[in-house]
């Protein structure tokens, strides 16, 4: 157990480095580091996964706010609806979820392994946005905010988010693009910005639905996370990061696959 936990911990600190190499993605590997390294229920790791997720997006999106990259009005449109499915989901429907969820002939359905069966679909889903080229349009001229639009799409991201615990970059990045018409960096930067209020305010929820916190255990993932990313962005700038995103894509694809067959075989 204890090798495990030391392997889980440079898992995290690699997990870091990818996040600082791709700017993104890294942070759909900290639900797997947790429950398949160190051995933490799958509902407890969506709620650590939140805090790391947001953590390390304040650390990322500050380095887009020295650089005048954050659209802060359009960030807080999308990020309110967002915080607010996040903050729901955390707070009322994860407690509510009964330990034993269905049974199919002699395949019991439990609440871990439908956040796993869900967590892996959204990584295939994210895998196959990193593998293939972006179509999306960035040519920065500002639109006018369909504010509807924008207010549903965080609703779906803040709730994904909170059953999941992962960022849900690949999502709002080009939601940003096409209905708010910013420039790729910008999106990025904004949604570093969307991604650390969200999740750290739904991991808010978990603390108030009595979530009893390994805090030891978080600020280690954290502390290393954090290295790996720094470590990362150095590594960034020797090496495209675009273009070793599809090898990485395909990565998050096997991880997922065998997730789901985990779960479900």
């Amino acid at each position: 157990m204890e090798m495990m936990m030391v392997i889980g911990l440079i898992a995290a600190l690699l997990m870091g480095m990818t996040l600082g190499v791709f700017g993104a993605g890294g942070s759909i590997l900290t639900v797997p580091i947790l429950v398949f390294l160190m051995g933490v229920s799958a509902s407890e790791a969506t709620a650590y996964s939140l805090f790391i997720v947001g953590v390390t997006a304040v650390f990322g999106a500050y380095t887009y706010y020295k650089q005048d990259l954050i659209q802060f009005k359009i960030g807080f449109v999308f990020a309110i609806p967002a915080f607010i499915g996040v903050y729901t989901v955390r707070l009322f429907l994860m407690p509510s979820l009964p330990e034993h969820i269905a049974s199919f002939g002699r395949y019991d359905l439990s609440k871990d392994a439908l956040v796993l069966i869900v967590f892996s679909l959204i990584m295939i889903m994210a895998a196959y946005a990193m593998i293939k080229p972006s179509k999306v349009q960035t040519s920065g001229e500002p639109k006018a905010l369909n504010y509807s639009l924008i207010a549903i799409e965080g609703l779906i991201v803040g709730a994904v988010t909170g059953f999941v615990g992962a960022g849900g970059g690949f999502l709002i990045i080009p939601a940003l693009v096409i209905l708010a018409g910013l420039n790729m960096k910008q999106a990025v930067g904004t949604s570093l910005m969307i991604i650390a209020f969200k999740s750290l305010l739904g991991f808010v929820g978990d603390i108030q639905a009595g979530l009893v916190v390994d805090w030891i255990l978080l600020f280690e993932i954290v502390g290393l996370s954090i290295i790996g990313v720094l470590v990362g962005e150095r590594i960034a700038r020797k090496v495209d990061g675009n273009k070793l995103k599809p090898a990485f894509g395909y990565f998050v694809l096997l991880m997922g696959l065998a997730i789901l067959v985990r779960e479900i075989v």
